[in-house]
Protein backbone atom coordinates (compact mmCIF):
# COMPACT_ATOMS: atom_id res chain seq x y z
CA UNK A 1 0.00 0.00 0.00
CA UNK A 2 1.23 3.49 -0.75
CA UNK A 3 -0.14 6.88 0.14
CA UNK A 4 0.58 10.04 -1.77
CA UNK A 5 2.60 12.46 0.32
CA UNK A 6 0.95 15.49 -1.27
CA UNK A 7 -2.50 16.92 -0.72
CA UNK A 8 -4.81 14.80 1.45
CA UNK A 9 -2.23 12.02 1.64
CA UNK A 10 -0.02 14.05 3.98
CA UNK A 11 -2.98 14.80 6.22
CA UNK A 12 -3.90 11.10 6.30
CA UNK A 13 -0.33 10.14 7.25
CA UNK A 14 -0.28 12.68 10.10
CA UNK A 15 -3.71 11.55 11.33
CA UNK A 16 -2.65 7.88 11.39
CA UNK A 17 0.58 8.74 13.24
CA UNK A 18 -1.42 10.77 15.77
CA UNK A 19 -3.82 7.86 16.34
CA UNK A 20 -0.95 5.39 16.81
CA UNK A 21 0.73 7.78 19.28
CA UNK A 22 -2.50 8.21 21.25
CA UNK A 23 -3.13 4.45 21.27
CA UNK A 24 0.32 3.69 22.67
CA UNK A 25 0.11 6.40 25.32
CA UNK A 26 -3.40 5.55 26.42
CA UNK A 27 -2.61 1.84 26.22
CA UNK A 28 0.30 2.32 28.61
CA UNK A 29 -1.90 4.15 31.09
CA UNK A 30 -4.57 1.44 30.76
CA UNK A 31 -2.09 -1.38 31.36
CA UNK A 32 -0.44 0.41 34.29
CA UNK A 33 -3.86 0.80 35.92
CA UNK A 34 -3.69 -2.95 36.61
CA UNK A 35 -0.09 -2.98 37.91
CA UNK A 36 0.33 -2.46 41.65
CA UNK A 37 2.87 0.29 42.26
CA UNK A 38 5.18 -1.23 44.84
CA UNK A 39 8.79 -0.33 45.66
CA UNK A 40 10.15 -2.53 42.88
CA UNK A 41 7.94 -0.94 40.17
CA UNK A 42 8.69 2.51 41.54
CA UNK A 43 12.46 1.87 41.23
CA UNK A 44 11.95 0.58 37.67
CA UNK A 45 10.04 3.71 36.65
CA UNK A 46 12.67 5.96 38.24
CA UNK A 47 15.46 4.15 36.38
CA UNK A 48 13.75 4.39 33.00
CA UNK A 49 14.47 8.09 32.48
CA UNK A 50 18.20 7.58 32.92
CA UNK A 51 18.27 4.55 30.65
CA UNK A 52 16.37 6.42 27.93
CA UNK A 53 18.85 9.28 28.22
CA UNK A 54 21.80 6.91 27.77
CA UNK A 55 20.07 5.07 24.89
CA UNK A 56 19.56 8.34 23.01
CA UNK A 57 22.95 9.91 23.63
CA UNK A 58 25.40 6.98 23.52
CA UNK A 59 25.14 6.24 19.76
CA UNK A 60 25.39 9.96 19.02
CA UNK A 61 28.54 10.30 21.11
CA UNK A 62 30.12 7.18 19.60
CA UNK A 63 29.51 8.18 15.99
CA UNK A 64 29.23 11.95 16.36
CA UNK A 65 31.72 14.77 16.13
CA UNK A 66 33.54 16.49 18.98
CA UNK A 67 30.45 18.59 19.70
CA UNK A 68 28.45 15.43 20.33
CA UNK A 69 31.15 14.08 22.60
CA UNK A 70 31.29 17.37 24.53
CA UNK A 71 27.51 17.20 24.93
CA UNK A 72 27.73 13.63 26.20
CA UNK A 73 30.45 14.45 28.72
CA UNK A 74 28.58 17.52 29.95
CA UNK A 75 25.33 15.58 30.23
CA UNK A 76 27.01 12.80 32.18
CA UNK A 77 28.71 15.26 34.54
CA UNK A 78 25.54 17.23 35.25
CA UNK A 79 23.57 14.01 35.70
CA UNK A 80 26.09 12.75 38.25
CA UNK A 81 26.05 16.05 40.16
CA UNK A 82 22.33 16.91 40.09
CA UNK A 83 20.79 13.45 39.52
CA UNK A 84 18.03 15.02 37.40
CA UNK A 85 17.72 14.25 33.69
CA UNK A 86 16.13 17.47 32.45
CA UNK A 87 18.92 19.85 33.58
CA UNK A 88 21.46 17.31 32.29
CA UNK A 89 19.84 17.25 28.86
CA UNK A 90 19.67 21.05 28.78
CA UNK A 91 23.34 21.34 29.74
CA UNK A 92 24.30 18.86 27.02
CA UNK A 93 22.39 20.83 24.40
CA UNK A 94 24.03 24.07 25.51
CA UNK A 95 27.48 22.43 25.49
CA UNK A 96 26.98 21.13 21.93
CA UNK A 97 25.74 24.51 20.74
CA UNK A 98 28.63 26.39 22.35
CA UNK A 99 31.22 23.91 21.07
CA UNK A 100 29.90 24.15 17.51
CA UNK A 101 29.61 27.94 17.71
CA UNK A 102 33.30 28.36 18.54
Amino acid sequence: MSVESTGWGALLIVAVMALVTLATRWGGVFVMAYVPIGPRVRRFIAAMSGSVLVAVLAPLAAQGDLGARAAMATTALVMLVLRKPLPAIAAGIVAAALFRQF
